[in-house]
């Protein structure tokens, strides 16, 4: 009975898309350009293909599923400054919940401009722009409303009493970011950086009214890498995003063993675990070989929802493949991995 008042809850909750909260990863370090426009190009090689999975709530109900595809690399590289990067990409990602009840798509298109702050570019800040073409689709027929619901349970013949004047809305949505990356030391790195998304708050209502707006979301995230024992590594991040009255925080780290030794082209596996601070604990592991890094991790819940999802939240997978044709490829400096 909790499962089922839960997705009632959940159900209903999506019918309030100012209040919803965006699609989010568990990885976002893993998922560059929903992370922060500004991260578009900042990588060490020719282009960067990315995809990310993630199911969730399965133990409740059918699985909320969010999935992303994109692609990014650097242009003009022969007639920038050695220590400049002008990146851009394009990102396709879905997002399906409730039950097939609300499924939303979104189609990206963003640029940075990285400006090296040093000479041999080791330190850069970068400025970068998204629009992002959105459309979602409202499937009344999975829906389940509280008048539905007699004495024997849900009752799909009695009539939900709602109107949806526009089962589908689509719109443009304007994003912006701010990152700064720098080098420490001989081997170690830092960045910062901040996003603020849905710049212009898009009305987003399958109502009749027109006031509802989606609500702008900001985020601010951080982190970097030490070596440790010889070719090893210690990674770690951090991240704050807040929308409207919902608010998260996540933090974390993994270990890299280097198990080839060569820093140039490793062969490294990633064990590691985030926090997401009142809601869920997030075991990684990770294998980074020949340019690809795949990344599982899988959301233990410990939020009040816990009674009814018996601690189980969602699986996350991540594959990230970073091309190099050119070993003189500009930008060698350490890039954010985590």
């Amino acid at each position: 009975m909790k499962k089922v008042l839960l997705f009632f809850t959940i159900a209903l909750y999506l019918m309030n898309p100012a209040r919803a909260q965006d699609p989010h990863f568990s990885q976002f370090f893993a998922s560059p350009l929903t992370l922060n426009p500004a991260m578009t190009g900042l990588f060490s090689g020719d282009f960067r293909v990315s995809g990310n999975y993630r199911s969730q709530w399965s133990s409740i109900s059918t699985p909320f599923t969010t999935g992303t595809a994109a692609v990014d690399f650097g242009i003009l590289k022969n007639v920038l400054n050695y220590t400049d990067i002008w990146g851009v990409g394009v990102m396709a990602m879905y997002d399906r919940t409730g039950g097939g009840a609300l499924t939303s798509t979104y189609l990206s298109f963003s640029t940075a401009y990285h400006k090296g702050l040093d000479p041999e570019g080791n330190h850069t800040l970068a400025v970068g722009l998204q629009a992002t073409l959105v459309q979602k689709r409202l499937d009344q027929t999975k829906l389940i409303f509280e008048n539905q619901i007699d004495n024997n349970g849900y009752n799909p013949a009695i009539p939900n009493g709602e109107t949806f004047v526009n089962p589908t809305i689509s719109y443009l949505d304007p994003n912006i970011g701010i990152l700064y990356n720098g080098l420490v030391g001989e081997s170690s790195n830092i960045y910062l950086g901040a996003s603020y998304y849905h710049i212009t708050q898009p009305t987003e209502t399958f109502m009749a009214q027109n006031n509802n707006r989606l609500t702008s979301r900001y985020t601010v995230h951080g982190g970097g890498s030490v070596p440790v024992n010889g070719a090893n590594r210690i990674h770690f991040s951090a991240i704050f995003m807040k929308q409207s009255t919902a608010s998260e925080i996540s933090f974390g780290g993994a270990y890299g063993f280097n198990l080839n030794g060569d820093d140039e082209n490793p062969t490294t596996f990633y064990l590691g675990s985030w926090y997401r601070v009142k809601d869920a604990i997030n075991p990684y592991l990770g294998l980074e070989i020949g340019g690809f890094t795949f990344g599982a991790s899988y959301d233990t819940n410990v939020s009040t929802l816990r009674p009814a999802s018996n601690y189980r939240g969602g699986i996350e997978l991540s594959l990230i493949y970073i091309h190099r044709r050119n070993e003189g490829s500009k930008y060698r400096t350490l890039c954010p991995r985590f």
